[in-house]
């Protein structure tokens, strides 16, 4: 009797939380996070492109060494182990072999740095900029001020949609999209090159697009 209520208490609570994920569950945003996205973000320019394949040529070369050393280790383990009769032996290391397991990680990390170096000059190249921003961070808000290029002197504050505000206010939020919606929204042209400089009005803020592979942290006192 009592494993057939432990059964049946663990199947009410496997309903229960089935129907609270169902009565929760979102959909896709139009350009924003999927449902049960497991990669980065889709890229939409080419910096955000190269994080993408600097992400996975990382991870595989990682999974790999990985996979290698401890593959190595434990067959070691298993094949030597003492329950079999085999005996620790103290061997003179070869120089060949510090030679190797130094200049093979070595090479390796070298590898790993070159192309992620690449990125990282790429990300803070702004010469040449077709558009240059400046983005002001306000407390549940941003300042934007189109410095040079098209829309030069254009200058507004974004702050969210007054529907959501309600909403928000009301304790009742409705929609995927609840409180991602602003009353004036930051448009750039495409196939141009944005320069976005940052800086902070009271505390610091982080500015992010994650489809345009960009996060700059804007802080109070500074321009960068």
């Amino acid at each position: 009797m009592k494993s057939i209520s432990n059964r049946l208490a663990s199947l009410l609570l496997s309903a229960g939380v089935w129907a609270s994920t169902s009565a929760f569950a979102v959909n896709d945003l139009p350009g924003g996070p999927a449902v049960n996205q497991l990669n980065l973000h889709p890229p939409v320019t080419r910096i955000a492109e190269e994080q993408h394949w600097l992400h996975w040529f990382m991870l595989i070369l990682c999974t790999v060494v990985f996979v290698l050393v401890f593959a190595v280790m434990f067959y070691s383990i298993w094949k030597h182990r003492r329950s079999v009769g085999h005996k620790a032996q103290q061997l003179a290391e070869p120089i060949w072999v510090e030679i190797g397991w130094t200049l093979v990680p070595f090479l390796i990390v070298i590898g790993m740095a070159l192309p992620a170096t690449k990125v990282l000059v790429a990300q803070k190249d702004t010469t040449n900029a077709d558009l240059t921003i400046k983005v002001t961070g306000y407390q549940w808000k941003w300042g934007y001020d189109y410095i040079k290029g098209e829309g030069e002197g254009i200058g507004f504050i974004s702050t969210l949609d007054a529907s959501h505000r309600a909403m928000s206010d009301a304790g009742k939020p409705a929609g995927d999209n609840y409180l991602l919606k602003v009353d004036k929204a930051l448009v750039v042209p495409v196939g141009k090159k944005i320069r976005v400089i940052t800086t902070a009005n009271d505390v610091i803020h982080a500015f992010m697009v994650p489809a345009f592979g960009i996060k700059q942290d804007a802080i109070p006192g500074f321009v960068r």
